[in-house]
Order: structure tokens, then sequence, then C-alpha cells
């Protein structure tokens, strides 16, 4: 009887401790795409640590995305905690919308700053403050056809741009006029973009307030992508004209493709049996050796309208954790933006993941402006008219500077009046 009678007295203390529904805290997170369908899976063992806390996911697509985050800021009804690309981070860190985690990274013993790859970490740094912490990563590099590399005579992927210009020329002259070395898509930018910030020049001037494509530098990397085209190399086609790149691929129509991560899983599932071992990846060759790439990817961030941002900080503290970053990628694919999550065995065993750990070493954020995502849109319309001979790399990049500047006018006009652009 005294034995039941502990055991009641325990329940009840028990019951006592444990937070009502009413005392708990319900934090709303928006999270895109396919990261939106897979994060239910990491948050029971979130609530089962803080059992005071709730998470309300609502699952947003890319396509609409924005517009939505622009309403819900107008609306004054933006959630606690959001997942928002790199390149929209400087829009809403313009706006004033994004809390600074500078201090809450100062004094936590989960998020450590040097554990983050330099240039991803970088992308959330803005007019020196921290404004998102890195989820996962995202970056371009080479997809290659390694037998057919080494049918060229070259037994090693290129490491520099003169390389990769004689494996090119090696390789077209082996397959033939009907294929191609390489395939690079005239609607995709990320390409060119690479190479671009490749080059020592910026790609804006003057803080962000002007275009700086007519440098030397980009001047260069517009050349250099350029002559893939006219020296026959390169097919001037957009991806929608290829019918399938695993396909084509897989039949050798080309030997180089510039990718990301997402592609590791593709090839695997898309190439036929007798291909699987005709592949591999590979860090973008440089001007003078390895090059950098893209800082893509995506952060958390937490906006200052938030009533709960103790709570929506912890579960930022829970999902950088090397252990849940390693789980996210089983799910998803996706890279960790974290060293230490790469010294997971079955990650680094991935024969085609170690290239993207290489590059990560090595990647570089885009200009910090609100205004990048048209800008980049004009940069591919540009090298367009350059690779389908409308207007030389000179003509291009001066045209290219008009319209970013007017672009960029009323940033320069905000930040002539001291305020944030």
């Amino acid at each position: 009887m005294t034995r039941r009678l502990l055991l009641g007295a325990l329940l009840i203390l028990l019951s006592a401790c444990a937070p009502s529904p009413g005392d708990r805290q319900t934090i709303r997170f928006w999270v895109m795409g396919r990261e939106g369908e897979v994060i239910e899976q990491l948050l029971p063992e979130f609530e089962r640590r803080n059992p005071d806390i709730r998470v309300r996911v609502q699952q947003l697509p890319w396509t609409a995305a924005h517009e939505k985050l622009l309403t819900a800021f107008a609306g004054d009804t933006l959630p606690d905690l959001c997942q928002l690309g790199n390149t929209w981070l400087p829009e809403f860190a313009a706006l004033n919308a994004l809390a600074d985690l500078g201090t809450r990274v100062a004094t936590s013993r989960v998020v450590v700053a040097e554990d983050y790859f330099p240039g991803i970490w970088e992308t959330n740094v803005i007019d020196g403050r921290l404004h998102g912490i890195p989820w996962y990563v995202d970056t371009r590099l080479l997809f290659y056809r390694s037998d057919l590399l080494k049918k060229a005579g070259f037994e090693t992927p290129p490491r520099s741009w003169g390389e990769w210009e004689q494996a090119l020329a090696a390789i077209q002259k082996a397959v033939g006029p009907t294929r191609y070395a390489i395939l690079l898509p005239l609607n995709e930018f990320e390409p060119l973009l690479a190479l671009g910030l490749q080059q020592d020049d910026p790609l804006l001037r003057e803080e962000g307030r002007r275009g700086g494509f007519s440098s030397p530098g980009f001047r260069r990397a517009l050349d250099f992508y350029a002559r893939m085209f006219h020296n026959g190399w390169a097919p001037a086609l957009g991806g929608a004209q290829i019918s399938n790149v695993w396909t084509e691929f897989g039949r050798g129509y080309f030997s180089f493709y510039i990718s990301g991560p997402w592609n590791i899983g593709e090839f695997k599932r898309r190439l036929p049996l007798e291909r699987q071992g005709d592949w591999m990846t590979a860090p973008l060759p440089g001007p003078a050796g390895p090059g950098a790439s893209i800082a893509g990817g995506s952060s958390l961030v937490i906006f200052r309208s938030s009533r709960h941002p103790e709570a929506a900080w912890r579960l930022v503290e829970y999902l950088s954790e090397p252990a849940v970053q390693i789980r996210f990628h089983e799910m998803t694919g996706n890279l960790p933006p974290r060293r230490t999550a790469w010294q997971d065995e079955q990650l680094a065993g991935d024969v085609y993941a170690k290239a993207f750990r290489d590059q990560l070493e090595r990647v570089r954020p885009t200009p910090k402006v609100p205004e990048w995502e048209r800008i980049v849109n004009e940069m591919q319309l540009a090298a367009e008219q350059v690779v389908r001979g409308g207007m030389d790399v000179e003509q291009a990049t001066r045209a290219l500077d008009r319209r970013v500047d007017a672009i960029l006018e009323k940033r320069r006009w905000m930040l002539a009046r001291g305020k944030r652009g």
C-alpha cells in the first residue's frame, strides 16, 4: 500500500511540473519546398526536449514564398522563424525585418561561427550584423564523364582554366561534330556567375551603388564563358531545349555539366547501370588553379516582430546541431554548412560529395543588395547576346553596367540620405 501511495504522489508531482497546454509557447515556422515536407520529422525530438514549446510549421512553395513574405511584412503577420534563401537576406535586412543574432551566437554553445564554411557564414552578415544562421548550403561545380575525359587523354579533371580548355578541345575532337564537350544552358546564370566570382574585381562597385561588370575581371570571365560556345564546345541552347539532361549526359551528348548537390542523387537514380562508374564530380577550375564558386543555400532567420524570440532561437540551435544536420542531409540531400557534420562516416565516404566539401572552402557570397536577383537576370541576358553574336564582350558589359546603374538608382538615393538600401 505504501508503494502505491508513493507512486501516486510521484505522478501528481510530475504532472504538476509538466507545462499545461496553456503554458506552452507556440512558435510559427515558415519553411519552403522539399524542406517543408520533411521538417516535421525532426520536430518531435525538439518538442520532447522543450516541452514548453510547440512548433507550428507552414510549408510554402518557392514560387509563392517571396510574395507571401512581403505581404506578411506589410500586414505585420510575419512568423517567428523562417527559412530564407541567401539572396533574399539583403532585402529583408533592408526592411529592418530581421533580428540581429550576433549576441545570441556569442553566448551559444551550439552555434559556433568558426565551424561554418567562411563564405557561407559571410552571406548572413550584412552591414556588420549577423541576420541569419546557415541551415544548408548549395554551390556549383563540375559533373563530368570520367570515361570520356580519359578517352580524350586526361586521367584527372582540370584544375585551371587552361587545363579546362585543353580538355574541352580534346573531348570535342574525340566525340565529333554531333556532340559537345560541355552543356551550359543559356537560361542558367550560375556558371557565369561562378566564373565572375573567381575574379578579384567586385561585381558591383562603390559598396553596391553601381555595376562593376565592365571591370577587367568580369570581362575576362565573360570572354572565357563565351569562348566555350564560339569554339563549338557548348551548344547555344536553353535548359528547356534539352529533352532530358540525365539521359543526354548518359549517352555522351556532353561530358561536362556545372550543377549543384541535388544532382548527385539524380544521377545515381537516372543514369543506366552501365554508366554508374563513368561519372564523377570535381571542384570548379579557376583562372590559375582551383576556383571559387557560389555561396548559395538557405538560412534560418528570426523576425524582429517575433513574440517568442527565445523559443525561436532554441529551435535554431537544435536545427544547427551537427547530428541534426546529418539527419537532415540524409532526408533531403542538402549539404551541411558545418565542417563538423562533414566528419560523419557516410557523408565523408561519399565519393561524389567529396568535391563539394572541397568546393565549400572556396565559395563567395554574391553582392548583398536587395536588387541582386534583377541584376543577375540582366547579366544572363547580356551573356546570351554575346554568345549569339549580337554584341562583343566590351559592348555587352558596358550596356550591362548602364542597366544595372539604373536598377540601383533608388539604392544610391537612399544611401545618399543616410538610409539603409
